[in-house]
């Protein structure tokens, strides 16, 4: 790989010095290939945020060239991205870390694989360093269904570390400055056009269901947020905490969309699971979540209770959920809906399975529940059984 070709490390900073200073630990202290890698930190103007800008300063980047950039007006979180963005016309590459990342130490050799995979497929519309272990839209825990490879396909852009190829970037600020009105965009979940308008996230999410195109995730996290205080956190939080890889590797394994069994919409559902319930996919509405609200295909496969004409029933066993259609797991917790016909059920949704099964943790109240289940358990003498298999 040539010089030209390397991606740029670019830093998005404004007002958090430690988070800055964190981030520049993080990334020195990575691998990186034999040729020169350039730093760009942007900094955003502020009213007392000259020790950001010493922070930037007084940083020794080893790998290569680096300019730090100050901005000459406040812009604010969108604007600032946004101008990042442009960069793009400059570089043939750029990976993008706001402030409150870290990085694993792999994070760039798996990004400059992510990018050349990425190259001739128009479908990837940007490289996400970060692999998501909750669904944002409902609060559950979320992970992708294992196929062998080290990649996912997801409808929903990045923002926790992102990497995009000149193109890419060029294709999503074209489509920025035509205006679109994200607010109707059916498409769209309502959760993400909730979202303000100074959000960047939004729009760029929004242009990959528009464009029916995907961000490209990693299995394994390259990287992580921590949530520190700032334009859109009021307190540090480390709800989006994901495990990092630590070790380094040097060879990924990527899967084209169509090779992948890991393809996912914006309502985190997966879109392969047509095949294995024989239904063509353009016929099938995916929602195990049970969150979207909307549908126009003859089926749809949910954990709601809705009436039409039930022609399927599957479990919820297997983790991740869509497991247990892959491999037709029996019960009564996701339902196979034939719209065509209209039919009232009157079935009811076992809500402490669907609690337990989605939490790591259990209230107060469903354990109690739990613990009368294993009472009976034992006094029936099953649970000595049970245990005494698992030994």
């Amino acid at each position: 790989m040539t010089k030209s070709e390397l991606p740029v490390i670019l830093i998005v900073a404004y007002n958090r010095p430690n988070s800055l200073r964190r981030i520049l630990q993080s990334i020195n202290n990575a691998s990186y290939p034999d040729e020169d890698v350039s730093l760009i930190i942007s900094i955003d103007r502020g009213l007392n945020n000259y020790d950001v800008v010493e922070v930037a300063n007084n940083f020794n980047w080893e790998y290569g060239n680096k300019n730090v950039i100050y901005q000459e007006e406040n812009l604010g979180l969108k604007k600032h991205i946004l101008k990042c963005m442009k960069l793009a016309y400059e570089y043939d590459s750029i990976i993008m870390l706001e402030d409150d990342i870290y990085v694993s130490k792999s994070f760039y050799a798996y990004t400059q694989q992510a990018l050349k995979f990425s190259n001739d497929k128009e479908y990837i519309a940007g490289i996400s360093l970060y692999n998501h272990q909750m669904n944002v839209l409902t609060d559950q825990n979320f992970s992708p269904i294992e196929d062998g490879y080290d990649n996912w396909y997801f409808q929903f852009a990045s923002s926790w570390g992102q990497a995009w190829s000149s193109k890419q970037l060029i294709n999503f600020l074209e489509w920025f400055n035509t205006d679109p009105v994200i607010n109707e965009m059916n498409t769209v979940p309502q959760y993400v056009r909730n979202w303000p308008d100074k959000s960047w996230l939004k729009y760029f999410i929004s242009f990959v269901i528009e464009k029916n195109r995907f961000f490209l995730y990693p299995k394994i996290s390259l990287t992580t947020n921590f949530g520190d205080t700032g334009e859109n956190m009021d307190m540090e939080i480390t709800y989006f905490q994901v495990p990092l890889l630590y070790d380094t590797k040097n060879k990924y394994d990527f899967s084209s969309l169509n090779e992948s069994n890991a393809v996912y919409d914006s309502y985190y559902e997966n879109l392969n699971l047509s095949e294995y319930l024989e239904i063509k996919k353009e016929d099938l509405t995916v929602d195990l979540y049970g969150y979207k609200t909307f549908y126009n295909t003859r089926y749809i496969i949910s954990s709601k209770i809705m009436d039409f004409e039930i022609v399927n029933t599957v479990g919820r066993s297997l983790k991740p959920h869509d497991a247990n259609v892959f491999y037709n797991i029996k019960g009564k917790d996701f339902f196979l809906y034939d719209t065509s016909i209209r039919k009232r059920n009157a079935l009811k949704i076992n809500k402490f399975n669907k609690a337990s099964y989605y939490s790591k943790s259990i209230r107060l109240a469903e354990s109690i529940v739990l613990t009368k289940k294993l009472f009976k358990l034992r006094i029936s003498g099953y649970f000595n059984k049970i245990l005494g298999f698992m030994k």
